[in-house]
């Protein structure tokens, strides 16, 4: 089969078509026909060499989102047969393959059937997405209707799934961008109250929508200096819900609120096969909200193939996407 394969980390020029032997069969998995996948930040940074823990040994493939075809079952799998369409973040990373082959071998414990009212490419841009915003929102943070969550980056790959899924929950939903554009897109994906973070400053917002309590849950998509935004604008006794904690910070203003902090890493229950199942029971119920028509994917205007993946990856480093970065198989 085509792959595209890395033979050393490091900048995005190090990505390089070959031709390897397709992967084997084993119980418990599926062989997917792989039509279309998409890049992560965290994609980028195990590229880079930056996450030794989760990194695959070289040669590898990487890339853990993808969508495609059910072309052959192992052992002991009932949940899928041959012919399936399905999606989910099944690779890439220490101990399996990535998606950016023709063919991919997948833990059926990872995947789920693809929603039937969207694309392949729309369907590969959101399992790791997906699986965070859930995480984060239901697991970690126990968000319920009617509660003032904060959402911060609203049209990145996280924070528009995170606008959605917060407002299928029936929360009160307060998102920052940056620019026109990007308010407007995320009203349109249900944000009930939109904050350009350029023009007003958290003290300012924070008084203007709360009368200076705070926000209950707020998830902070972005990291960095932005946690520290976040632990300013939760209320006493919030949440704090973070996705890029990899920062050092001064906790004086959690201690002072009595805040709660909660950090998701979804590679983690990749990498722990006594866990996987959970990824794949999210994934499900993500498939029955977007055929529902709760949820849909932001897929930026740019997509690459599989050979332009080390475009992709320079595209996703500049911050100029909106929404996801899908990347099509146009070796099938």
């Amino acid at each position: 089969m085509k792959a595209m394969i890395v033979d050393s980390y490091g900048n995005s020029s190090v990505f390089r078509e070959v031709e390897m032997e397709k992967p084997s069969i084993k119980p418990g998995y599926v062989i997917i026909k792989v039509l279309a996948s998409s890049v992560n930040p965290i994609d980028t940074k195990i590229r880079a060499g930056a996450v030794p823990a989760a990194s695959p040994e070289l040669p590898a493939v990487l890339h853990g989102d993808v969508a495609g075809i059910v072309e052959e079952v192992g052992e002991g799998v009932e949940s899928f047969k041959v012919g399936d369409e399905v999606f989910g973040c099944a690779g890439g990373f220490k101990g399996t393959g990535g998606a950016l082959a023709e063919f991919m071998l997948a833990d059926v414990r990872l995947l789920a059937r693809k929603p039937k009212n969207i694309t392949m490419q729309q369907a590969a841009c959101l399992p790791l997405v997906s699986i965070t915003a859930w995480d984060a929102l239901f697991v970690k943070g126990n968000l319920a209707a009617n509660q003032n969550i904060l959402i911060h980056g609203g049209t990145g790959g996280v924070g528009h799934i995170a606008i959605q899924l917060a407002k299928w929950k029936g929360a009160n939903v307060y998102t920052t961008v940056s620019t026109e554009e990007k308010a407007n897109i995320a009203k349109s994906l249900g944000a009930d109250t939109v904050i350009d973070y350029k023009t007003e400053t958290v003290e300012e917002y924070v008084e203007k929508y709360t009368g200076g309590n705070g926000f209950q849950t707020v998830f902070d998509t972005v990291g960095g200096k932005n946690l520290d935004t976040s632990f300013q604008a939760a209320a006493t006794h919030g949440t704090v819900l973070a996705i890029a904690a990899r920062s050092t910070h001064d906790l004086s203003p959690m201690h002072a609120k009595g805040l709660s902090l909660h950090v998701t890493f979804m590679l983690l229950k990749i990498l722990d096969e006594t866990k996987r199942v959970e990824h794949g029971v999210i994934l499900q119920k993500i498939a029955e909200i977007v055929e529902a028509g709760k949820l849909k994917p932001l897929v930026d205007e740019k997509d690459f193939s599989f050979e332009e993946a080390g475009r992709s990856h320079e595209y996703l480093e500049t911050g100029k996407a909106i929404g996801k970065i899908s990347l099509i198989n146009k070796w099938q």
